[in-house]
C-alpha cells in the first residue's frame, strides 16, 4: 500500500478497488436477469443490501468520535429485527411444513452456521486478493445471499419484510469493516464486493426449481431459519472484555465505565430492532 499522498484524505477514498467495481458490474448484470424473469423481490433486497453496506463503509471510513456507540446501536438494532424475523416469517413456515424435518433444519442451520463462522476464520487467512475482513464479509454474504435467493424462490409469496430485516445488517457490517479497513489503510472500496454479493448468489438461486415436497420445503425454511438466527445473535452487541467495542473503547482510560454504559444502549437497540419488526408486521398484516 503506499503512502498517505495528502494528510487530509484517506488513502481509502483515493483507491478503488477493481474486485469490488467487477462486483458491482455483475450485480447489474445479474439485476438484468431478475427484471427479466420477474424475481422483484429478490432484485429489493439485493438492491437494498448494496445500498445499505456502501452507505455504512462510506461513515465508516470517516473518523467519528461516537463510533462505539454508533457501532452498538447499529449491531443492536439489525440483530434485534434479525432475530425476531427469522422468529416470525421463517420458523412457522419450517414448522407449519413438515415439524420433525422443519426442526432438524433449524438445527443444521444453527450448526452449520457456527461451523461456517469458525472454519471461516482459518481459510479467511489463504491469499485471494481480497482483505482478511472482506474476505470473511464476502464468504459471509455470498452464503447468505444464496439462502435468501432459495427462500424467495420456493414461497414467492413471501412479503418484502422479511428480506430486507435480514439484510438489515449490512449497513452496520459495513461501517465497522470500513472502520477496520480506514485503520489499516487499505480501500474501503473493496467492501463493494460484499455489498454486492447478497444478489450475486440470492438472484441466480432463486431461479432453482426445487421438488415441491412439504418434507423438503420444511427443511429448507428450517435451515433457513437457523442460519439467519445465528447470524442474528452473532450480530448481537457485545461489550465485554476483549469484544471489538472493548477495543475501541480502550484507546480511552476510561473504558471499563464506556463499556458499562455502552451496554444500557446494547439492550435497548435490540428491544427497539425487535419492535420495528412487530410494528412493521402489524401494519401491513
Amino acid at each position: 500500500m503506499t503512502p498517505l499522498e495528502s494528510s487530509e484524505v484517506s488513502p481509502t477514498v483515493r483507491s478503488l478497488s477493481p474486485i469490488g467495481l467487477g462486483g458491482t458490474a455483475l450485480l447489474g448484470v445479474f439485476s438484468a436477469v431478475a427484471l427479466a424473469t420477474g424475481l422483484t423481490k429478490v432484485l429489493v433486497v439485493s438492491w437494498v443490501a448494496f445500498v445499505a453496506m456502501a452507505l455504512g463503509a462510506v461513515l465508516g471510513s470517516r473518523y467519528d468520535a461516537s463510533y462505539p456507540k454508533r457501532l452498538v446501536w447499529g449491531y443492536g438494532l439489525a440483530s434485534g429485527a434479525m432475530v425476531t424475523s427469522s422468529a416470525v416469517f421463517l420458523v412457522p413456515q419450517a414448522m407449519g411444513m413438515d415439524p420433525q424435518y422443519g426442526g432438524f433444519g433449524i438445527a443444521a442451520g444453527l450448526l452449520v452456521g457456527y461451523a461456517a463462522h469458525v472454519v471461516g476464520h482459518r481459510l479467511s487467512h489463504i491469499n485471494v486478493g481480497l482483505d482478511l475482513t472482506a474476505a470473511q464479509i464476502t464468504a459471509h454474504a455470498l452464503s447468505a445471499g444464496f439462502i435468501i435467493g432459495i427462500v424467495y424462490g420456493s414461497m414467492p409469496n413471501l412479503g418484502l419484510l422479511l428480506g430486507l430485516a435480514i439484510v438489515s445488517h449490512k449497513g452496520p457490517a459495513g461501517y465497522a469493516a470500513a472502520h477496520r479497513l480506514r485503520e489499516s489503510g487499505e480501500p474501503v472500496s473493496a467492501l463493494l464486493l460484499p455489498a454486492a454479493a447478497i444478489g450475486l448468489t440470492a438472484i441466480p438461486s432463486a431461479l432453482l426449481e426445487l421438488p415441491n415436497a412439504p418434507a423438503i420445503n420444511g427443511a429448507i425454511f428450517g435451515f433457513a431459519a437457523g442460519v439467519f438466527l445465528h447470524l442474528a445473535m452473532d450480530f448481537l452487541p457485545s461489550c465485554e472484555a476483549g469484544g471489538e467495542v472493548d477495543q475501541v473503547c480502550s484507546l480511552s482510560e476510561h473504558s471499563h465505565r464506556r463499556l458499562d454504559q455502552l451496554r444500557s444502549h446494547a439492550v435497548a437497540s435490540t428491544a427497539i430492532g425487535a419492535l420495528a419488526v412487530f410494528l412493521a408486521w402489524w401494519v401491513v398484516a
